[in-house]
């Protein structure tokens, strides 16, 4: 009976360990509704930036640095700007009208502006993941809907086919693709991709050489996102500054979950 026990609870805390490590892979696996075209099959027809994200981006190019580190001291003080920009993002109702690269940096700047209001919320904090339910909370506003950061990523965003957004949108943590200092619009938002995935590829965030890589979790965690087209090596040597053998060993770096602060 003991013995039966034991294994019951070595079983149960292998399925916690296993949720926990993965719940920002799966977390708010519902879209409510939200457009989610698949950009795999090219630009809708309507390529007319329709929003205006002068504010987010005004405020990004003020608190964030080059280096991705954000001022969130700074972004309290302009508590009043943020607040505009989200309730002009939040009246927003998106449709299969918008273009796909006008949803795109739509869902990326909700997503990312949003992350940053959940921070100051409960700012001061050492991680996000200290936060109750950072992923799974359906705090966001969209028109009438309501939405977790979870839903956007993994029922909106992953659901559009576009695997650079993993590299766009912003968790807060040291270990996350740096948050831009800019905000992505409709008629940059291929540029824009194209470079933070290059530079995420490329930077201290992955360990590459020829024979061995030691990738960012985000490549274990999105795996079958990368895979879609060849292998996850085949995805990396697109950007990678280093060409990977194909049969390079592969393992992955442990995540940084401390706060992206600038100090």
């Amino acid at each position: 009976m003991k013995k039966l026990i034991l294994s019951f609870i070595i079983l149960i805390s292998g399925v916690c360990m296993f949720a926990s490590c993965n719940l920002i892979s799966s977390a708010g696996l519902n879209s409510k509704g939200l457009p989610t075209p698949d950009v795999s099959e090219g630009s809708s027809a309507n390529a007319e930036q329709i929003l205006d994200h002068g504010t987010w981006d005004n405020l990004l190019k003020k608190h964030v640095r080059k280096s991705g580190m954000v001022d969130y001291k700074g972004f309290k003080n302009d508590r009043a700007k943020l607040d505009e920009y989200l309730k002009m993002l939040s009246s927003q109702e998106p449709t299969e009208q918008w273009s796909n690269n006008e949803l795109l940096a739509y869902y990326i700047n909700l997503y990312n502006a949003y992350t940053v209001d959940l921070i100051l919320n409960n700012y001061p904090t050492k991680s996000i993941k200290d936060i109750d339910s950072p992923w799974t909370k359906e705090f966001v506003k969209v028109g009438d809907t309501e939405i977790s950061l979870g839903g956007i990523e993994n029922s909106v965003l992953r659901k559009m086919n576009e695997p650079r957004i993993h590299f766009a949108i912003n968790c807060a943590s040291i270990s996350c693709p740096k948050l831009l200092n800019e905000a992505y619009t409709a008629d940059k938002v291929e540029e824009q991709l194209e470079r933070v995935t290059r530079e995420f590829v490329n930077s201290d965030k992955n360990e590459i050489t020829e024979n061995s890589v030691k990738l960012s979790s985000i490549f274990d965690w999105y795996k079958k996102d990368f895979k879609e087209n060849g292998t996850l090596i085949d995805y990396v040597n697109q950007y990678s500054e280093t060409r990977i053998n194909s049969g390079a060993s592969v393992s992955y770096k442990e995540y940084d979950w401390n706060l992206n602060e600038a100090k």
